[in-house]
C-alpha cells in the first residue's frame, strides 16, 4: 500500500522513526476491506431496516414504534399524545436513527389509504395521497385496536426479548401478531440488491386461508387461493387479469393491473361525464388531474372538456371528467386507462426475513411461516400461564394448610425470635416449602376468616381446572392448532371488513371496450319530445314490423319512479328523424325555430314503441320566455326541397313556411305574429297535399287541403285559416295527409287519425273539475273552405262552457295529474255528439 504524500507544511519536519511508522501503519487488502464493509452494510440494511419479518410482517422501525407506544400505555381507551413524544421515545430507547424516518413510518401505520388495517390511530393531518403529513409536533397518535392484537401477550414470554442498541433495555425480537400482518397490510422496501413489494389483502380472507392451513397442512396453493383470490386494496378499485396474481401466489413474483372504479353519468342535462369514485392503490386525484391535463395539452387525449375534483370528507373521492359532445365516453375511458394513472401496474415481490435470511415466499410459504410462528407463540404463552397457575396453586395449598390450624401457626410465629426462625419452624412443623412459608408470614389478619377459606378452596378448584386445560393443550398438537384457529376466527369476526377491490378475470369483463369508436358515429336516430318536456335521441330501428322511418307519433312508456321528479307516465308528443351528428329544429309558441344539435341530446336505447324511458329537460337546451311553450320538433337538415312547415295560431291564422332556413343562425322567427297571438301547432309537411285541421275552444273543427295556403317566407304573417269569434281561440292545429294519416315531423302513422275533445267549465284549470271526453274519427268531419267557421265537433252539456282541451292524431293516450293514465271513452262516429265523463280529468293528451 502506498504511503500518503506529505503536505508542504510537513516537509520541514523530521521523518518519523521506523519503529513509529510500523506501529501506526497497517497494510490491508483494499478489495477485502471494501467487500467486508459492504457486506456488513448490506446485512444491516436488509435485516435492520428494509425488509419485514415474515412472522409479524413488520420492519424493525414499525415494530419498535408499536412496542414503544405499548410501553407508554397509549391504548385506544386512553387519550392521544403528541406524535413527537412517540418519536422521541422510540428514537431514544429503541431505534438509533433519525426522527424523520421514525415519523414517516408512524404516519404510514396511521394512513387508511396505505394500510388495509391501520395500526396507529392518528389525530390531525396525517397526509393524503397527494400531500404529506403535518409535522410531528402538530399531530397526535395512539394505538389502534388492531395494534393491540400485534402486542397482546408480550408479557407472557411469547417471544424472545433482545437488547436494544445500547444494551440498556430489552425489546421484542418479533411481535406476537394475532393475525397474518405481512399479507393483510403488505409491505414495500428497497434493500441492497433486493426489494420487497407486497400488496394488502383482506383480513377475513387471509384468516380463512390460515385456518384452512392449520387444519390441512398438506393444502396446495390452489386450495388456499379459494380463500384468497387476490389482493384487497385499501381504496378499492378494480384488478384486471388474475394470471399474474396466481403466478405471485405460486412463486412469490408476479404483477397485476389496477383500474379506477368509474361510472358514466349525465353530469349536466346536456353533457356526459366519467365519474371516478375509486383510484388505483396509492394514486391520488391530483396526480391523475396533472397527467390528464398534460396529455390533453399535448393532444394525446381527445374528447375531454373539463375535469373537476369534487372530493370531500362526507362523500369520499369524486373526480368528474366531462366529455365533449360527440365523443363516445367508453372510448375516452379506454384512452384514460392507457395514458393516465387511472390504470397502474403493481409488481408483486414477496421477499421477507425467515430465520434472519431474506426469502421469496409464495402464498403457502408466507402462511406456513406465520402459522408455525403463531403455534409457537400460543405454546409459549400456554406454558407461561401453566407455570403461573402452578405457582399460585402451590401458595393456595399452603394457605389452606395454615388456615386449618391457624392458632398453632400464630403461636409458632409468636414464639420465634425473628422471621427466618419462624419460616424454618413453619417449614418443619407443617411440611411447607420456603415459598409457602414466606407467603404465610406475609398473610394479612383479615384473611383469617371463614369466608377466606371458602374463597381459597374455590380458587384451588379453578386453578386445578385451568392447569388441566393448559396441560391438555401442550400435550396435544391438534388441540393447540385448534386454539390458534379459534383465536384467528375471533380476530376476523371483530376486525374483518368486506372486500373493497373488485377482481376481474380479464379485460373482457369490463363494461367498457377500447374497440368503441372515439367519436359518436353519424347513425340514423329519432329525436323525441314528451308531454312533460323531456327530450332525447334513440337509435332508429325496426320495431314490431314497423319501418324505421315510420315511427309512431305517440307512445306511453313504462312507469318511471317519481323520485326523479317526473310523472310516473309520459306521452311522446313529437318525433323527428335525424342523424346523430345532425341538427333538428324546435318550434315554439312565440313563432321561433331553435336549432338543436342532436349529439348534445341524451342518447337512450331503442325500445319497441320508442317510449321515452329517460331524457333530459328541454329547458337545459332551450331558453324559453315566460309563457312560451315548446310545440313540435322539425327537420332543418336537407329540407330544401321540402313542402315546408305548416303553422296555426290561436287567432286562426295559418301559414306555410318555405324551408329557406338561414344556415348561420341558431334561432330565428318563422312567422310574424300579431299582438296577443301565439302559435298553437306546427307540423312539417311531407307532400304539400296534406289537410290542415283547426279545433277551437268554442267546439268547432275545420279541415281543408294545404294546397289552399300559399307558401311564404319566414317573415310573412300568414293568412286567415279559420274564422274565430272574438271570444274564442284555436286550441289545436295539426296536419294529416290526404289519405287520412296524420303527419308529424315528416313521417306518417298507419293508424287512423282521431279527434279527442274535452269539454268543461271554461275557467277551470286543466285536470280540475268534471269534464266530458269524446273520441271521433277525423273522417267523420266534412272538409270546408279556408277561412270558414268549420263544423261543430262537440255538443256541450249543462255546466260546460266550451272545450278546455283538444287533440288530433293517431292512437291517443291521456294522462291525469301525477302521471296517472286516463281511460278514454269508446270511439263514436257522432261528430256533433256530447262527451262521456271520465274518472280523472286529463292534463295532457299525446
Amino acid at each position: 500500500m502506498m504511503s500518503p504524500v506529505p503536505k508542504k507544511s510537513e516537509k520541514s519536519q523530521q521523518p518519523a522513526e521506523p519503529s513509529q511508522v510500523a506501529d501506526t501503519v497497517i497494510d490491508i487488502d483494499v478489495a477485502e476491506e471494501m467487500s467486508s464493509a459492504f457486506l456488513e452494510y448490506a446485512y444491516s440494511v436488509i435485516y435492520s431496516r428494509a425488509l419485514p419479518d415474515a412472522r409479524d410482517g413488520l420492519k424493525p422501525v414499525q415494530r419498535r414504534i408499536l412496542f414503544g407506544m405499548d410501553e407508554l400505555g397509549l391504548r385506544p381507551d386512553k387519550g392521544y399524545v403528541k406524535s413527537s413524544r412517540v418519536v422521541g421515545e422510540v428514537m431514544g430507547k429503541y431505534h438509533p436513527h433519525g426522527d424523520t424516518a421514525i415519523y414517516d413510518a408512524l404516519v404510514r401505520l396511521a394512513q387508511p389509504f396505505t394500510m388495509r388495517v391501520p395500526l396507529v390511530d392518528g389525530h390531525g393531518n396525517f397526509g393524503s395521497l397527494d400531500d404529506g403529513p403535518a409535522a410531528s409536533r402538530y399531530t397526535e397518535a395512539r394505538m389502534d385496536p388492531a395494534a393491540l392484537l400485534m402486542t397482546r401477550s408480550l408479557d407472557e414470554d411469547t417471544v424472545d426479548m433482545v437488547p436494544n442498541y445500547d444494551d440498556q433495555l430489552l425489546q421484542p425480537e418479533v411481535l406476537p401478531a394475532a393475525y397474518p400482518n405481512l399479507l393483510v397490510n403488505g409491505a414495500s422496501g428497497i434493500a441492497v440488491g433486493m426489494a420487497t413489494n407486497i400488496p394488502p389483502h383482506n383480513l377475513g380472507e387471509v384468516v380463512a386461508a390460515a385456518r384452512h392451513l392449520l387444519e390441512h397442512p398438506e393444502a396446495t396453493t390452489e386450495d388456499l387461493m379459494r380463500f384468497v383470490p387476490g389482493p384487497d386494496l385499501p381504496n378499492g378499485g378494480r384488478i384486471v387479469g388474475l394470471d399474474g396474481i396466481r403466478d405471485a401466489y405460486r412463486t412469490g413474483r408476479g404483477s397485476f393491473r389496477t383500474r379506477a372504479k368509474v361510472s358514466i353519468e349525465n353530469v349536466t342535462p346536456r353533457r356526459k361525464g366519467i365519474v371516478v369514485t375509486e383510484l388505483p392503490y396509492l394514486v391520488g386525484p391530483e396526480k391523475v388531474i396533472a397527467k390528464l391535463k398534460t396529455q390533453v395539452q399535448a393532444k394525446k387525449l381527445q374528447g375531454i372538456s373539463d375535469v373537476k375534483d369534487l372530493t370531500d370528507r362526507h362523500n369520499g373521492l369524486r373526480l368528474v371528467i366531462e366529455i365533449k359532445n360527440g365523443f363516445n365516453p367508453e372510448a375516452v375511458l379506454a384512452q384514460l386507462y392507457k395514458q393516465t394513472p387511472m390504470e397502474e401496474s403493481f409488481g408483486i415481490n414477496t421477499v421477507a426475513l425467515v430465520d434472519g435470511q431474506p426469502r421469496t415466499l409464495g402464498l403457502k410459504d408466507a402462511l406456513s411461516v406465520y402459522v408455525d410462528f403463531r403455534c409457537e407463540v400460543v405454546r409459549r404463552r400456554t406454558a407461561h400461564r401453566l407455570a403461573k397457575r402452578r405457582d399460585r396453586l402451590h401458595l393456595v395449598e399452603g394457605l389452606l394448610v395454615a388456615i386449618l390450624d391457624i392458632d398453632e401457626v400464630i403461636q409458632l410465629i409468636r414464639a420465634s425470635d425473628d422471621a427466618a426462625e419462624a419460616r424454618g419452624r413453619l417449614m418443619t412443623v407443617f411440611d411447607l416449602s420456603d415459598a409457602q412459608a414466606g407467603y404465610i408470614l406475609e398473610l394479612q389478619l383479615r384473611r383469617l376468616t371463614k369466608f377466606s377459606r371458602i374463597e381459597l378452596e374455590t380458587e384451588r378448584d379453578e386453578l386445578n381446572a385451568a392447569i388441566e386445560e393448559l396441560e391438555a393443550i401442550l400435550a396435544d398438537e391438534a388441540l393447540l392448532r385448534r386454539v390458534v384457529g379459534d383465536e384467528l376466527a375471533a380476530v376476523a369476526a371483530e376486525h374483518g371488513t368486506p372486500r373493497r377491490t373488485v377482481l376481474l378475470e380479464s379485460e373482457a369483463a369490463e363494461p367498457t371496450s377500447a374497440a368503441a369508436p372515439l367519436e359518436v358515429p353519424d347513425d340514423p336516430v329519432t329525436v323525441v319530445l314528451s308531454a312533460t318536456g323531456l327530450i332525447a335521441r334513440v337509435p332508429r330501428t325496426v320495431a314490431e314490423g314497423v319501418p324505421a322511418d315510420a315511427a309512431p307519433v305517440l307512445s306511453v312508456p313504462e312507469a318511471r319512479g317519481a323520485s326523479a321528479g317526473r310523472v310516473d307516465h309520459d306521452a311522446i308528443t313529437s318525433v323527428v328523424a335525424a342523424t346523430a351528428r345532425g341538427q333538428v329544429g324546435l318550434v315554439t309558441s312565440a313563432g321561433r325555430l331553435v336549432r338543436l344539435s342532436v349529439v348534445d341530446l341524451p342518447g337512450l336505447p331503442a325500445t319497441g314503441s320508442l317510449g321515452l324511458s329517460g331524457g333530459a329537460p328541454l329547458a337545459a337546451f332551450v331558453d324559453l320566455a315566460t309563457g312560451e311553450r315548446p310545440l313540435a320538433l322539425v327537420r332543418v337538415d336537407g329540407v330544401e326541397d321540402s313542402p315546408g312547415l305548416a303553422l296555426g295560431t290561436a287567432r286562426g291564422v295559418v301559414k306555410r313556411v318555405r324551408p329557406d332556413y338561414p344556415g348561420g343562425k341558431d334561432e330565428f322567427e318563422v312567422i310574424t305574429l300579431a299582438d296577443g297571438d301565439e302559435v298553437v301547432g306546427a307540423a312539417e309537411l311531407a307532400t304539400g297535399t296534406e289537410e290542415l285541421v283547426f279545433v277551437t275552444d268554442a267546439g268547432n273543427l275545420l279541415r281543408y287541403s294545404a294546397e289552399l295556403v300559399r307558401p311564404q317566407g319566414r317573415t310573412g304573417g300568414g293568412v286567415a285559416g279559420i274564422k274565430v269569434p272574438a271570444d274564442a281561440r284555436v286550441l289545436v292545429f295539426a296536419a294529416v295527409d290526404a289519405g287520412g294519416e296524420e303527419v308529424e315531423g315528416g313521417s306518417a302513422s298507419a293508424a287512423v287519425p282521431m279527434v279527442v275533445t274535452v269539454a268543461g267549465a271554461a275557467g277551470a284549470l286543466p285536470g280540475a273539475g268534471d269534464v266530458s271526453v269524446k273520441v271521433t274519427p277525423l273522417a267523420a268531419y266534412p272538409a270546408k273552405g279556408r277561412a270558414t267557421g268549420g263544423v261543430r265537433c262537440h255538443r256541450l252539456l249543462r255546466g260546460e262552457d266550451g272545450l278546455v282541451m283538444a287533440w288530433v292524431g293517431a292512437d291517443p293516450h291521456a294522462v291525469a295529474a301525477g302521471g296517472v293514465p286516463v281511460e278514454l271513452p269508446e270511439v263514436t262516429d257522432r261528430r256533433d255528439g256530447s262527451g262521456s265523463p271520465v274518472a280523472a280529468a286529463p292534463v295532457g293528451i299525446g
